[in-house]
């Protein structure tokens, strides 16, 4: 599956914003799905993850309760919905793809990328 990611861009503290992620040449509702993000010196972590069927999520407590996670299986898609974005959310957004049903939290356990989409948040 290919994937790519797209709605990135400037934000303003407080603010509110939706990334997309885009499958190709396989069904993405066949994966699991997580985003991931990767500030400048920083490490890749996941920040949202999504089943197959969309029945279970998965979030870190950094972002619990500010971002959302959901599926769209006939526009073969998965969205991320990003509220009361902070500064430190400042960074490139990926998603990846699974074909594991369970959702894993590590980046090593996901097999297909996109190329990332930039999310900057300002003060």
């Amino acid at each position: 599956v290919q994937l790519v990611e797209s709605g990135g861009g400037l934000v303003q503290a407080g603010g509110s914003l939706r990334i997309s992620c885009v499958g190709s040449g396989r069904t993405i509702s066949s994966y699991t799905v997580g985003w991931f993000r990767q500030a400048p010196g920083k490490e890749r972590e996941i920040v949202a993850a999504i089943s197959w069927s969309g029945g279970r999520t998965y979030y870190p407590d950094s972002v619990k309760g500010r971002f959302t996670i959901s599926r769209d299986s006939a526009e073969n898609t998965v969205y991320l919905q990003m509220n009361s974005l902070k500064p430190e959310d400042t960074a490139v957004y990926y998603c990846a793809a699974d074909p594991d049903p369970r959702i894993g939290a590590w980046s090593i356990s996901y097999d297909y990328w996109g190329q990332g989409t930039l999310v900057t948040v300002s003060s």
